[in-house]
């Protein structure tokens, strides 16, 4: 039986995901198919059912959470590692209004917070998240909102920080920000899903117990190629809520849904949003 897993060359995911992809996790009959993407790829994954699982925001699981399940293990939940808006020059938040500010992705949690933050800001295009940088240098923007590894680069490349959206969330709430999660179509076998969810947890735990398994995997795919940058990038975003989000993190997902449906991202209700 083949299982097809969509999942970011993130540092975080590979770590995460190397011991499953790579026989070290048993999985018995079941094969899993690793689908790598962009984020914003992912997410579109997703609004479509294309897929039976993926990595993809909470924000897009937000507005398409009628067809998918969400999975307590694998996912990226934390404080300190929220997105940034960062500008060609120093701005206050408050001059944003009027300026172009790029997203990385219209289905993205960052999306979501920076408009939930920023109503009056309107001119708002989508591009890869790794676009960004060059955008700004060239002047077809004057801020963007950046996420991943960008977070520990951008200042290489003569940018300024203009606001910590993540900072505000948690200041605003209280809870950690809920970026990114495991997903899978609720019209999969639930013990399917189930045993997902544990095999995830697994491979995670033998990327912690030996880091050096998943090294050449993590370095194959990064965008950022030095080892202090993933090994920052891991630190960050694979914690304490990877294993499983306990009852914080599960009140920080309801949050950012919540957060959706004020904004008019998509409607209230619907069905229980964790596997059960």
């Amino acid at each position: 039986m083949k299982l097809r897993l969509g999942l970011s060359p993130c540092p975080n995911d590979t770590f995460i995901f190397h011991a499953l992809l790579h026989g070290l996790v048993d999985t018995g009959d079941v094969e899993i198919e690793p689908i790598m993407a962009d984020v914003e790829e992912l997410n579109a994954l997703l609004r479509d059912g294309a897929i039976e699982a993926t990595k993809a925001s909470f924000a897009a699981f937000a507005r398409h959470r009628a067809d998918w399940v969400a999975l307590r293990t694998g996912g990226a939940l934390g404080r300190g590692n929220g997105p940034l808006v960062v500008a060609r020059e120093p701005l206050s938040p408050g001059e944003l209004s009027g300026r172009r500010v790029l997203l990385p992705g219209d289905l993205t949690t960052a999306a979501l917070l920076f408009r939930s933050f920023h109503p009056d800001v309107r001119d708002t295009p989508s591009v890869r998240y790794d676009e960004a940088p060059r955008m700004l240098e060239r002047g077809d923007a004057d801020a963007a909102v950046i996420i991943h590894e960008l977070r520990f680069t951008y200042a290489e490349r003569g940018l300024h920080r203009v606001e910590d959206l993540g900072a505000r969330f948690e200041a605003e709430t209280g809870l950690p920000v809920a970026l990114g999660g495991i997903f899978v179509r609720r019209d999969v076998d639930s013990g399917l899903a189930r045993s997902l969810e544990a095999w995830i947890g697994e491979s995670l735990a033998i990327a912690r117990a030996a880091p050096s398994l998943s090294r050449e995997y993590v370095r194959e795919h990064a965008q950022e190629l030095q080892d202090g940058v993933t090994a920052a990038h891991i630190d960050l975003y694979v914690n304490e809520f990877s294993a499983g989000y306990g009852d914080e993190g599960e009140t920080a997902i309801r949050a950012l849904v919540e957060r959706a449906v004020r904004a008019g991202a998509t409607p209230p209700g619907g069905a229980e949003l964790f596997l059960t």
